[in-house]
């Protein structure tokens, strides 16, 4: 994969925090687990032994996995963002025209995305039906509930 990955300053901070925890805490735990199970005898019927090597091959599959999107990850300057559209970083209040309500939507990466935050990812269906749109723009964006339409009150950051 060689997508450019977009997070915040926070995102990546995190990122980063993430894989140190991995390749500091959680990978020598499992090395411990496994010379604990290796020295219990006969490797052949050692279910220790097999589930610890196999928690080593996830954990390494998702350090590669972290450490992949680290390196194609670009901090996104919020400084440079113009705020008459819907971006990255955007805090998005739109009115659900179906349910008369407010909402307000932060749109992140999906690496950041917490709906309980109110933070989509840019790739959903109503943060990408939202990029690129301005206030007072009405919106209709196909969701697995049906069709969702969304005014755009106000953008900021």
């Amino acid at each position: 994969m060689s997508d450019i990955v977009y997070l915040t300053k926070v995102g990546y901070e995190n990122l980063k925090k993430e894989i140190e925890h991995m390749q500091k805490v959680l990978r020598p735990a499992i090395s411990a687990q496994i010379a604990e199970a290796r020295d219990k005898g006969d490797l052949s019927e050692n279910a220790e032994y097999d589930a610890a090597k196999e928690a080593q091959g996830l954990l390494e599959a998702k350090i590669a996995g972290l450490n992949d999107m680290y390196a194609r990850a670009r901090v996104i300057d919020e400084s440079k963002l113009d705020v008459s559209k819907v971006n990255l970083l955007s805090k998005v209040k739109v009115k659900n025209l179906n349910a008369n309500r407010e909402m307000v939507y932060m749109i992140v990466s999906e690496k950041e995305a917490d709906m309980k935050l109110g933070k989509i990812s840019s790739k959903s269906a109503i943060g990408a039906g939202l990029i690129g749109k301005a206030p007072g723009d009405v919106v209709e964006i196909t969701v697995p509930a049906g069709v969702v339409k969304l005014e755009i009150i106000s953008i900021s950051l």
